[in-house]
């Protein structure tokens, strides 16, 4: 897989890519990065990339001529016409663990960080396949949205991670919370592991973990479990 980012802010990436895992999907040759500032791609004499919005208002508008000269510039050195491209935006659908498998699924991603006010509407409608929001706030920037991207999708691609069966029991896999976890020492200041994790007998662990992470899913996510209420009507 590669992705490439599109920012005024490349040296935020950095440390990002080149520590934890996302370093060491990079060294199996798992994913490529690509990083390009779409300020070198403006036309604007002063070197701008922003301007003010028509019909007046607050704040700067990101213009299109950049980042469209910039998306055309990645395609063309990656040889490909039809990238996912993800606008990152406030506006857009709700990221989850189930677009991440998606966009897993792709050969490459374009990931476009806005700044500023908001983008030319034509960036929306011409430029781009998705609009990402990575949850209901706002950023500064599209950036550390972009980040979080990365790190969710390259985990799952083959043989980043060292136990393939750890992503497939995360957190928010088949609409449930992952179960508690214990490590030794077996009791500390008198907190005790549960007895069926100390047990051996594998049946019953996996039926606890099974039942706590439905328990604990009910507790703090009820709204998991109707999502999968609903996809299942949805089936019918």
């Amino acid at each position: 897989m590669r992705i490439d980012f599109l920012t005024l802010f490349p040296e935020m990436f950095e440390g990002v890519l080149h520590s934890s895992m996302l370093k060491k999907a990079q060294e199996k040759n798992a994913v490529q990065y690509g990083l390009h500032n779409f300020r070198e791609y403006t036309e604007n004499k002063h070197n701008r990339v922003d301007d003010y919005p028509y019909g007046g208002g607050a704040g700067m508008v990101l213009s299109a001529q950049p980042v469209y000269d910039a998306l055309e510039a990645v395609k063309k050195a990656a040889g490909d016409t039809k990238p996912r491209v993800v606008l990152l935006c406030p506006q857009g659908a709700r990221y989850t663990q189930g677009k991440a498998r998606e966009l897993a699924g792709e050969q490459h991603l374009i990931l476009i960080c806005g700044h500023y006010e908001g983008y030319d509407e034509r960036i929306r409608e011409h430029m781009v396949t998705d609009e990402i929001s990575i949850g209901d706030f706002v950023l500064t920037g599209g950036e550390l949205g972009a980040m979080v991207i990365a790190d969710s999708v390259t985990r799952l691609l083959p043989e980043v991670l060292g136990n393939e069966e750890s992503a497939k029991k995360d957190s928010f896999e088949e609409n449930r919370l992952e179960h508690p976890h214990y490590t030794r020492p077996a009791e500390f200041k008198g907190w005790k592991v549960p007895d069926v994790l100390l047990s051996g007998h594998h049946k019953n662990i996996e039926a606890w973990r099974q039942k706590e992470s439905l328990k604990r899913t009910q507790e703090r996510r009820p709204d998991l479990l109707a999502d999968e209420t609903g996809s299942e009507n949805n089936k019918k």
